[in-house]
């Protein structure tokens, strides 16, 4: 029964670090919707923004 504190700490670990990269791409692509120089490219990056947090069109 030893290894599952052990256990617990890295999967806390393993879940903070992927929710740091997830919330950095998100950052990032939110970025790039309104930085980006062409209107497509704009489209083309809240199109992934409403994919990455599911969220219909309007």
């Amino acid at each position: 029964m030893s290894e599952l504190p052990q256990l617990l700490y890295w999967t806390a670990a393993l879940s903070g670090c992927v929710g740091l990269l997830y919330t950095g791409v998100m950052f990032l692509v939110a970025l790039i919707s309104v930085l980006a120089p062409t209107p497509d490219r704009r489209k083309d990056a809240r199109t992934t923004l409403n994919i990455l947090i599911r969220r219909r069109p309007r």
